[in-house]
């Protein structure tokens, strides 16, 4: 998966490398990652209508959080922005793979068939549940420099696109998960309150 993925990323930015930065953390992240129970995770993210510079050097200091948390996916309303803006690496061990950024992703096409995997979230820390997806998605977005791309993700990067998109319509993880039982000892065991989530039934 990760080198279907190195694949696809390398083709998506087409030798572009504006926003390429170190994956190596950092002493302390540019931005704050806000956790379950903050109402910026609740507040829908709106279209972003011009990409530019501003907009890249937020996605540059998204991916150095993203790379100080040791996460492979981050929204840009986890760091109190609510744009539609994500960005995505699979690869982090290896620094020529480029990162994924996605602005105002649509997911245009869902698969009739589901699978189920533990998923984590670098805003409910150390919390791990299993929640079930669509095992194939189409989406659509534009790249950092506003270009229109289309691409069909399957595997970890469905998964991950998914938990992220979800994070734009004020949507956590822990919303989808099934299994109360588990859900509620995770959350009680790791210090987050279960009336913070919202469940989707």
């Amino acid at each position: 998966m990760a080198r279907s993925f190195a694949q696809m990323a390398r083709s998506a930015e087409q030798g572009n490398r504006t926003v390429h930065v170190p994956k190596e953390p950092l002493a302390e992240s540019p931005l704050p990652i806000h956790t379950l129970g903050s109402r910026e995770l609740r507040t829908a993210a709106k279209r972003i209508s011009k990409v530019d510079e501003p907009l890249r050097d937020l996605v540059r200091d998204m991916l150095r959080s993203m790379y100080t948390a040791r996460g492979i996916g981050l929204a840009a309303p986890q760091v109190g922005v609510h744009k539609q803006l994500l960005v995505i690496d699979l690869d982090l061990e290896e620094a020529a793979t480029p990162p994924l950024v996605l602005i105002n992703p649509e997911i245009t096409a869902a698969s009739a068939s589901l699978n189920t995997y533990e998923e984590g979230c670098l805003s409910i820390p150390k919390v791990y549940l299993e929640v079930v997806r669509p095992s194939t998605v189409e989406v659509s977005f534009r790249d950092d420099q506003g270009r229109p791309r289309r691409i069909k993700a399957d595997g970890l990067l469905a998964r991950c696109i998914q938990h992220e998109l979800d994070h734009l319509h004020g949507v956590l993880f822990v919303d989808r998960v099934t299994d109360e039982l588990s859900l509620n000892e995770e959350l009680r065991q790791h210090g987050f309150e279960r009336h913070h989530v919202e469940s989707i039934r």
